[in-house]
């Protein structure tokens, strides 16, 4: 990225500029649909149709119904919806430190943001976050999975003892706000078990790490297995590549469930020409730069040089990560595992004074998350590290200098 005077910046954070910022194919993609028609969803056009039968192609069959959206926060608002619809049930279980969304309904379903606003709603309920480095369930636990899934299942049977029905587990497949967390595989699985059970569907919201940024998988969902599948998938952030357009896959069941209503469902740009032709062109650079297998190859690089630095810096404490979602989780003391919450600001600050934008997460805000433009490469990944490198070297001087 280059500010108003032309200095370059090296952008580590930018999940929504999935194919780079400004990518000649999307933006001519772009620019070539709207010299030619761009109009309302009323209309019917090939765009619409092509793009759906493109999506479902890197889905499981069963999700093979598609509706069109603007923005993350609309797919996620209608996924509520359907699962309402289709369970009759009312109730949601989500993580803890979730975010979903700056509509209503999704500030209600996100602890991140409802514990400093009115609160918890009686309809809510929170799980703890599948964290095997700080959560209840450690990597020391002899089966993590089973115990966080189990903790589902006591939500959803103190529900029904009060009388409440799930209508669904809702859950970023990789949560960010809560820490770059990879949860453990055959979590989600357990999960699906007792909600499906409970009568509710599973919901995975892959609008911040979908599309091949994983690396071995198109969807971060994919990596509890291939015997999981969702019951509804949401996309948002790099599926446009910056531009509005959003997408909600579900079943036949669920959508005939949802149409049987006999309200339409309507979106005035959701699906129209130019956000489709965007979304063509993301799919195809995404296949053409051979971006998944790009993810893989310079994740794996960023992992292991960051990992030989947390063998140099006491104060890294864990290095989790697939291919470009990485969180690096900072430390006062290996033993507490206390948050170093001030040292993290402070190294965002010095890094942003040599250009590079990097950001923390977490309840902590100490977790240094790495989820940038899958074109960043090898060479970049190198700089970031060193730079990182030399900037905690002068912190841990400034320290015994105190």
């Amino acid at each position: 990225m280059y500010d108003e005077n032309g200095r370059q910046y090296l952008d580590c954070i930018n999940n929504v500029a999935h194919v780079g910022h400004c990518h000649p194919d999307i933006v001519k993609a772009a620019h070539e649909q709207n010299q030619l028609l761009n109009t309302n969803s009323r209309y019917l056009h090939d765009n619409l149709v092509d793009y759906a039968e493109r999506l479902s192609k890197t889905l499981p069959e069963k999700l093979c119904i598609f509706y069109f959206l603007n923005s993350g926060s609309e797919a996620n608002d209608l996924a509520l919806r359907l699962a309402r619809q289709y369970t009759k049930h009312e109730d949601v279980i989500v993580l803890d430190y979730a975010y979903h969304g700056h509509l209503t309904s999704l500030i209600d379903i996100s602890p991140y943001k409802f514990r400093n606003l009115e609160g918890q709603k009686e309809w809510v309920h929170v799980a703890p976050v599948p964290d095997t480095y700080r959560g209840l369930y450690r990597e020391d636990h002899e089966d993590p999975v089973t115990a966080y899934a189990d903790e589902v299942k006591n939500i959803i049977e103190h529900a029904h003892k009060r009388g409440r029905k799930i209508a669904a587990f809702f859950v970023e497949s990789l949560p960010s706000v809560g820490g770059q967390i990879i949860p453990p595989a055959g979590y989600f699985q357990k999960v699906a078990e007792h909600v499906h059970k409970a009568g509710g569907v599973f919901i995975a919201d892959e609008i911040q790490v979908g599309f091949g940024r994983v690396g071995k998988h198109f969807w971060a969902f994919q990596l509890q297995g291939e015997d999981f599948i969702p019951d509804i998938v949401t996309m948002g952030k790099p599926i446009g590549n910056g531009h509005p357009l959003a997408c909600v896959a579900t079943t036949k069941e669920i959508a005939e469930a949802f149409a049987a209503t006999g309200v339409e469902y309507f979106n005035t740009f959701g699906g129209n020409p130019v956000s489709c032709a965007i979304g063509l062109a993301v799919l195809d650079v995404i296949e053409k730069e051979h971006l998944q297998a790009h993810a893989t190859e310079v994740g794996n690089f960023l992992m292991k040089t960051l990992k030989e630095q947390q063998i140099k810096h006491p104060i890294i404490g864990d290095v989790r990560g697939c291919g470009l979602f990485i969180g690096v989780d900072l430390i006062k003391d290996q033993e507490e595992r206390t948050p170093a919450t001030a040292e993290a600001e402070d190294l965002i600050t010095r890094l942003k004074e040599k250009y590079i934008l990097l950001s923390t997460d977490g309840p902590g805000r100490n977790v240094l998350k790495f989820k940038p433009p899958m074109c960043f490469n090898i060479k970049d990944a190198k700089f970031v590290v060193e730079t990182i490198d030399k900037i905690l070297t002068d912190m841990e001087k400034e320290c015994l200098n105190q």
